[in-house]
C-alpha cells in the first residue's frame, strides 16, 4: 500500500498541471471553432436560400425578393463563407495545439487571424442587421416601405440566419480569450 502511493506521488510529479490546463483549453479552442464554423456556414446557406415570390395581379407579373437583390446580404453570405472556410482550415492548428501544447508561435497566429476574422463577421453581420431592420420598419423619411408585411418568410429567414452570424460572433470573441489565456499560461 505504501508503495504504491509512492509511485503515484512520482508519476503525478512528472504531469505538470500546467499543461493539462492549457491541453483544456486546447480542446475547448477546437470544439469552438467547429461550433463557430456550424454557425458561419448554416447563416450563410440560410441567407444564400432565401427567396420569395408573391404573385400580382396576373399571374404573368410577380415580385420576388431574393438575397442577391441587396448587397449587403451578398456581403453577409460572403463573409460568412470566407469566415468558416477560414474555421475549417484553423482546426488543423487547434488540433496541433491540443497535441503540442506548449506551442506559442502557432497561438499568436491564430489569435491575429481570429481578430481579423472577428471583424469580418462582425462588419458581415452589421450590414445585415441594418437591411433586416429597414425590411421590419421601414424608414419614412427616406420613403422606404417595411416589406415584411407581404414577405414574410422572406424576413423570417434572413432574421434568423443573423442569429447564426451573432453566435459565431460571440464564439470569436470567447475564441480569442481562450487563445491569450493559454499563451499567457506558457
Amino acid at each position: 500500500m505504501k508503495g504504491s502511493s509512492i509511485e503515484v506521488g512520482e508519476a503525478m510529479k512528472g504531469a505538470s498541471p500546467r499543461k493539462g490546463v492549457i491541453r483544456g483549453l486546447s480542446i475547448m479552442d477546437f470544439v469552438l471553432r467547429i461550433l463557430a464554423a456550424v454557425a458561419t456556414l448554416g447563416a450563410a446557406l440560410a441567407m444564400a436560400t432565401t427567396n420569395e415570390t408573391l404573385p400580382f395581379a396576373t399571374q404573368f407579373i410577380k415580385f420576388r425578393a431574393q438575397f442577391d437583390d441587396l448587397p449587403s446580404l451578398v456581403f453577409f453570405v460572403m463573409g460568412n463563407s470566407v469566415v468558416c472556410g477560414y474555421l475549417v482550415l484553423s482546426l488543423v492548428l487547434s488540433i496541433f495545439h491540443i497535441v503540442r501544447s506548449p506551442a506559442v508561435k502557432s497561438r499568436i497566429l491564430l489569435v491575429a487571424f481570429d481578430t481579423v476574422m472577428l471583424g469580418l463577421i462582425t462588419a458581415a453581420a452589421s450590414a445585415a442587421t441594418s437591411i433586416v431592420y429597414i425590411a421590419h420598419n421601414g424608414n419614412t423619411g427616406a420613403n422606404w416601405f417595411a416589406i415584411c408585411q407581404q414577405y414574410n418568410n422572406f424576413c423570417e429567414r434572413i432574421s434568423g440566419s443573423l442569429i447564426g452570424s451573432y453566435i459565431a460572433v460571440a464564439l470569436f470573441t470567447i475564441l480569442i480569450i481562450l487563445s491569450v489565456v493559454a499563451i499567457s499560461r506558457n
